[in-house]
């Protein structure tokens, strides 16, 4: 089986790094050169996954805020599943807010956590009727006000639903930035504060997508599939998964099997 035609030779400091095993964070790597490996990994990105967007299905922001936070601790494909019945049920703010507890811990348990979920759709409803007319606010400051909403949902959907650029820090994403040896931070808002300083703002919220797919189709948490990345040329964790590309292109996921993690 051939190598992906986006596969590129892996540069020595790259095989080096990985042999040795330490952080991929290099910390006598300059800020421009950093910046410009970052830019030319996002620009790769971008060419590997065109297809990249928000998997949250949605037609209004308050759709999109309740659904993202529903999504903590499951599937994007399980949340699409539960939120039809919900948003028919529930259509926006002021129906969530006066919600029948029962029946929306019924809608809500297969996400799991559901009990604590239905809290938090309840407080965040009845905080936006309160406070926001049952509007979703534009602003990151006032979202991150509502009951359950931290910087990753405000920035995902700031993005989305807005147009506003933003970050989304998840776990996919902290990952990866980490093993590219953008950042050596584990907390989110130093992640967020550091690639910032890395992407062009206007790219944010799809560079986000992009890093977000390339982590549940190719860069898995458990075995990188590291001979099938079209970033290997750039990445100080080369070598971290198999690099002999038949084997690697097998842990390569689908779009359809990707959505399931």
């Amino acid at each position: 089986m051939s190598s992906p035609v986006y596969a590129r030779p892996v540069p020595p400091r790259a095989r080096r790094a990985a042999a040795r095993g330490g952080s991929p964070f290099d910390p006598d790597e300059s800020p421009l050169a950093r910046t410009r490996r970052a830019r030319r990994m996002a620009r790769e990105l971008a060419v590997i996954h065109p297809d990249a967007h928000c998997e949250l299905d949605f037609t209004t922001p308050f759709e999109l805020l309740v659904a993202t936070v529903l999504s903590a601790q499951t599937t994007d494909k399980m949340v699409n599943k539960v939120t039809p019945t919900l948003f028919a049920t529930y259509p926006d703010a002021v129906a969530l807010a006066g919600a029948d507890r029962t029946r929306l811990e019924e809608i809500l348990k297969p996400t799991g956590f559901f009990r604590a979920k239905a809290n938090s759709v309840l407080g965040l409803s009845q905080a936006l009727v309160e406070r926001f007319d049952g509007e979703v606010p534009r602003r990151m400051a006032d979202l991150v006000t509502l009951p359950g909403v931290g910087r990753k949902t405000a920035n995902v959907v700031l993005g989305n639903a807005f147009g506003v650029p933003g970050l989304t820090v998840d776990t996919h994403f902290g990952r990866l930035v980490r093993r590219f040896g953008w950042t050596a931070e584990e907390d989110p808002v130093k992640v967020e504060t550091e690639v910032a300083d890395l992407v062009p703002k206007r790219e944010w919220t799809d560079f986000s997508h992009r890093v977000i797919f390339h982590g549940r189709r190719v860069c898995h948490a458990k075995k990188a599939a590291c001979g099938a990345c079209g970033l290997a040329s750039w990445c100080p964790s080369y070598g971290i998964g198999p690099t002999e590309p038949e084997a690697a292109l097998a842990l390569v996921k689908t779009p359809a099997a990707s959505d399931t993690e």
